[in-house]
């Protein structure tokens, strides 16, 4: 009983989460604060009332449109709404009750920002992948899970090695391989996972993303057409997270 409390109260707490994480994702990117002014309508500029910002539940009642002016609230609210309550009640079944609930909680849920902020604008706010590479060093000082000297390792391999994947594709190609933000996203997923779930994940997004990419050129794209790799490595972190030991003891039994 005590146990279903709980994650009651977890994903209730996911979807509140999930609804800041709205805000973070449409205003950052733009320059806006995150604190002030309260949401508006996008459409009329109506400031939107408490009980119309319930997470997912004032979506359905309103039926997906503006009390005020009738026009359409996009679905991706509801979505990262429900996306925080599952990342909040995923980290408390794989990680328990512990301190690495909290980390790996917050780590989700920057993955997700960044997944949707790359994905609109091809951009990595530096506010928050250089912030979680500190808040992931500081993850390995007090988790049994990462020793400190694995997650140093892992953000000079993450960042160095995407750094010198650009280099050599630049050279082969004449054109930039990878933006300074991926690198640095790299990075922060190095600090993390460790030195070694950095080229799962490297391989994970590699390989999702080259079938977009595909996809794009049989849309009628060149093959020069950028794909915003983040929106790629993101959720392959997120993966790594939650089955990074399993992959890692598949691979090496496999050898």
């Amino acid at each position: 009983m005590i146990d279903a409390v709980i994650y009651i109260f977890a994903a209730v707490f996911g979807l509140m989460t999930g609804s800041f994480l709205n805000v973070v994702i449409y205003r950052l990117p733009i320059g806006k604060s995150i604190v002030r002014p309260r949401s508006a309508c996008p459409a009329c500029g109506r400031e939107i009332k408490w009980y119309e910002n319930i997470p997912v539940f004032s979506y359905m009642l309103l039926k997906g449109k503006c009390r005020g002016c009738g026009a359409s609230i996009s679905l991706r609210y509801p979505v990262v709404e429900s996306i925080g309550m599952l990342h909040a009640i995923l980290s408390l079944y794989v990680f328990g009750y512990s301190i690495d609930m909290v980390f790996a909680f917050a780590f989700l849920m920057a993955l997700t920002a960044i997944t949707f902020i790359d994905w609109d604008h091809r951009i990595i706010p530096n506010e928050i992948s250089l912030s979680f590479i500190i808040i992931g060093l500081a993850w390995s000082l007090f988790s049994p899970r990462l020793v400190f000297t694995q997650s140093l390792l892992g953000i000079l391999a993450g960042g160095g090695g995407l750094w010198l994947v650009g280099v050599v594709y630049r050279l082969l190609r004449n054109v930039e391989g990878m933006g300074g933000g991926d690198i640095k996203l790299m990075g922060m997923i190095g600090a993390f996972l460790g030195i070694k779930l950095v080229l799962p994940v490297i391989v994970i997004a590699s390989f999702f993303g080259s079938i977009y990419g595909v996809y794009l050129i049989r849309r009628g794209g060149e093959g020069k057409t950028a794909v915003a790799f983040g929106s790629f490595l993101a959720p392959a972190a997120a993966v790594c997270l939650v089955f990074g030991p399993w992959l890692l003891d598949w691979y090496f039994g496999r050898f």
